[in-house]
């Protein structure tokens, strides 16, 4: 069966700053993913103060302190003097912050579903004050079910 790709751009909507858990957001965009078999799906941020990692979404606890460990990472304010400055005291610690955990993933996708585990979470990392809409370019390449049916989203 020949490879299918799949390109999509989401936008979520403004988020305040921190760690915010988005799989589900992302996954009710995306009704297609069921009807691949096997592949890999890329999740790129069209943005350079916001990032994008895997953590665990269990806990309402570990998006915050993944915030303030980033907080103290690359603090902004007074405590550290950026040339960049430009655009506010929260865009140069920003940018450190997105360096650091980065603009993309690529994850596995089994049977109709990302292959995450049982605690993994998507998180959009929100790095600016007021970070506006962010955009999320998500590319899907694999082998689609060869009978040309969906798996159920349900499991």
């Amino acid at each position: 069966m020949p490879l299918s790709r799949l390109q999509r751009v989401v936008e979520l909507p403004t988020l305040p700053r921190g760690c915010h858990v988005i799989t589900r957001q992302l996954l009710q965009q995306l009704p297609e993913l069921a009807e691949f078999e096997v592949g890999l799906a890329n999740l790129f941020v069209q943005h350079t103060s916001a990032s994008l990692t895997i953590n665990e979404n269990a806990s309402p606890d570990v998006p915050l302190d993944l915030a303030d460990s980033l907080d103290r990472l690359a603090p902004e304010g007074n405590k550290v003097q950026y040339r960049h400055d430009d655009e506010g005291p929260d865009d140069m610690p920003a940018h450190v912050k997105s360096s650091l955990m980065g603009a993309s993933l690529t994850l596995p996708i089994q049977h109709g579903r990302l292959a995450l585990g049982t605690w993994q979470g998507i998180y959009l990392n929100e790095h600016r004050n007021y970070g506006g809409p962010r955009r999320l370019v998500i590319t899907i390449q694999g082998q689609r079910r060869a009978d040309g049916r969906k798996y159920s989203s349900y499991r």
